[in-house]
């Protein structure tokens, strides 16, 4: 297999995100799914491009995108100023799950929050991903915080 490379993404890779992204049945059944770029869409690809505070992360190989992550690093004043990294929207294209690019992913973003000086990485995963949760204590993640989300 070749090797999977990891970068920010660029304008090009918007669509394949989106396909990724959509190549979930959580993903699939909660409002504002989209397949294709819609100008909202496109709005929120720049501002986090234009955000140095956000980073979206592809995974490519032999040319083709397979799996993504954003990546949001945000200062704080608890526990010292110590500055966190927040992993949302992970993904591996399904056909490929199981093969270690999951795990690949998750190091390539701890390594980017690492060099943004980060003192612990967290992230939600919605209680229905089973799988999701053991691949992320495999990882080294703890569940030691209960999350709670509100629609406004």
């Amino acid at each position: 297999m070749p090797p999977v490379t990891f970068r920010r993404a660029v304008a090009e890779d918007l669509n394949a995100v989106l396909a990724l992204l959509a190549d979930d049945d959580i993903a699939r059944s909660r409002s504002g799914y989209v397949e294709q770029a819609t100008p909202a869409v496109r709005a929120a690809f720049e501002e986090i491009q234009r955000d140095a505070g956000n980073e979206l992360l592809v995974g490519e190989r032999a040319g083709e995108i397979i799996a993504t992550l954003q990546l949001t690093f945000i200062p704080g004043l608890s526990r010292g100023g110590m500055r966190r990294a927040l992993v949302e929207a992970v993904r591996v294209r399904s056909d490929l799950r199981g093969l270690g690019i999951g795990e690949q992913l998750m190091q390539a973003a701890m390594e980017s929050a690492r060099e943004r000086g980060c003192g612990v990485i967290q992230l939600t995963t919605d209680l229905r991903r089973i799988a999701a949760h053991r691949f992320y204590a495999r990882l080294g993640f703890e569940a030691s915080h209960a999350g709670m989300k509100r629609a406004l």
